[in-house]
């Protein structure tokens, strides 16, 4: 369980103060798919910078499982919009790199990599650099090396934000069959609402700067999710009320 406590931040340079974040409570339980949509710049991946340890609130408490966040840990991995492979490192050793360094012994930790290279797709690709991939096969890459290290809670600022419609596609129903099968619990950034919407079991928006949740709905969608799920009457309902919802947010901030 994730519990975001009156969390808020406020960015100081010199006298001038920016309130980026104004207090926000947020709860997801252990296997849920929260998905958060909002304007730019109000605050989405601030918030989940708090909950990663990179960033810390001017305010409030983040707690996992009842224990606060003070800092990075492996109960979290955070897989971001960039890359961040290790060039100088093969596929494999890239997913390998976190169990190694928590002390496994090389052949275990390979064993493992092998293991989340194959549920992504890429056990052909394991001797390749990040240099020889596609983006899509470089964010698959990410997404093993997060989940090799087995983290109580994956978080995801705009992942799939830098690749082509079609491999973006293909990465959403990657991600939501890993989740469907390894229940883990996914904290999702993005600015996309048919991605907020086939990826969450909920949907949170943020109001503009500073932001806070605004609202919260429910996606009640059978899994195991297809695509052909996003032509469904219930899924443009959900899509048209989000759109209100997010629109009024991005008026308000152009108008500010």
């Amino acid at each position: 369980m994730l519990s975001i406590r009156g969390v808020s931040r406020t960015f100081s340079t010199g006298k001038q103060h920016t309130l980026a974040l104004q207090a926000t409570d947020l709860e997801v339980a252990e296997n849920d798919f929260l998905t958060i949509l909002g304007p730019s710049g109000c605050g989405k991946s601030t918030l989940l910078r708090i909950v990663a340890g990179l960033d810390v609130a001017s305010q409030g408490q983040v707690l996992l499982d009842g224990r606060p966040v003070s800092g990075p840990g492996a109960d979290r991995g955070m897989v971001f919009q960039s890359y961040t492979l290790f060039p100088w490192l093969t596929v494999l050793d890239n997913v390998a790199f976190g169990l190694r360094e928590r002390g496994l012994p090389r052949a275990e930790a390979v064993e493992q990599a092998h293991a989340w290279l194959a549920k992504v797709g890429l056990q052909k690709f394991s001797k390749h650099y990040p240099k020889q991939l596609s983006g899509g096969m470089q964010q698959r890459t990410a997404l093993a090396r997060a989940l090799a290290n087995q983290p109580r809670m994956l978080l995801m600022d705009e992942p799939f934000g830098a690749l082509d419609h079609q491999t973006r596609e293909l990465m959403q129903e990657l991600l939501l069959g890993i989740w469907e099968r390894e229940k883990k619990t996914v904290l999702f950034v993005t600015h996309d609402i048919d991605e907020a919407i086939f990826m969450g079991s909920r949907v949170a928006v943020m109001s503009a700067r500073p932001g806070r949740i605004k609202l919260e709905l429910p996606v009640e969608l059978p899994h195991p999710r297809h695509y052909a799920v996003k032509t469904s009457a219930a899924f443009s309902a959900l899509k048209r009320e989000l759109t209100e919802a997010l629109r009024s947010e991005v008026l308000a901030a152009a108008e500010a």
